[in-house]
């Protein structure tokens, strides 16, 4: 005669569907990390890809043969750079001299918040190129300073700092011409274009005030 079946205990039947559920979230981790090990390398590609494709709008290609992700630099909380945190600065090198450097820098007070930047500045103290990176000015009034939204396709407000440098420029003439500075602005939107000027000036003075250390390869200044 066969025994009656004996009705699992609620420890029992709670313990098994802790046991269940541990295989479940062991299974289901272990097919997350395989995806992440599996993806990374593709999407560490793709996201250093952006990066140079942004670098390239501040730095000419012909300034550098070196490998510029790789040949990085932290750079200490500045205010000179507006930035309360620590960045990442690439030194261009050519022929194995220092050529330029690409760094990050904020202007604090734009209309809507902060604006980041990207700036390439030369061995010489000479702006090769900026650009706004993040930004939450008014669209269609002081989202300008952004070349995809300058009307102006020829010629991007933002092109106005390309080729100038301290030496080249007076102090006093980092303003926007409403200002008495030499920096067009659009009209009734000039909060935004002077916060910008202001942050890219003091960057300037922050490149030229540590050029030795900034400007240093494998320890010696180029």
């Amino acid at each position: 005669m066969t025994p009656p079946l004996r009705t699992p205990t609620a420890p029992a039947m709670a313990l098994r569907t802790a046991l269940i559920l541990l295989i479940f979230v062991v299974a289901f981790t272990s097919l997350l990390a395989a995806a992440h090990l599996w993806t990374r390398p593709a999407i560490e590609e793709a996201a250093a890809a952006e990066k140079m494709k942004l670098i390239g709008e501040v730095l000419p290609p012909d300034l550098y043969d070196n490998e510029l992700l790789a040949d990085s630099r932290r750079l200490a909380p500045a205010v000179g750079l507006g930035l309360e945190e620590e960045s990442t600065a690439y030194l261009a090198r050519k022929g194995g001299r220092a050529s330029a450097l690409v760094f990050e820098a904020v202007a604090a007070d734009g209309y809507a918040g902060r604006i980041r930047l990207l700036l390439a500045v030369a061995a010489d103290g000479t702006l090769l190129g900026v650009r706004v990176t993040q930004h939450k000015e008014t669209p269609g009034l002081g989202d300008y300073i952004e070349p995809r939204k300058d009307r102006n396709k020829e010629r991007p407000w933002i092109r106005q700092f390309d080729g100038l440098s301290l030496a080249a420029v007076g102090d006093r003439e980092w303003r926007v011409r409403k200002d008495g500075g030499r920096f067009d602005a659009v009209a009734g939107a000039t909060v935004t274009p002077r916060a910008v000027v202001k942050a890219v000036h003091r960057a300037l003075h922050y490149v030229a005030e540590n050029r030795q250390q900034l400007f240093t390869v494998d320890g010696a200044a180029k």
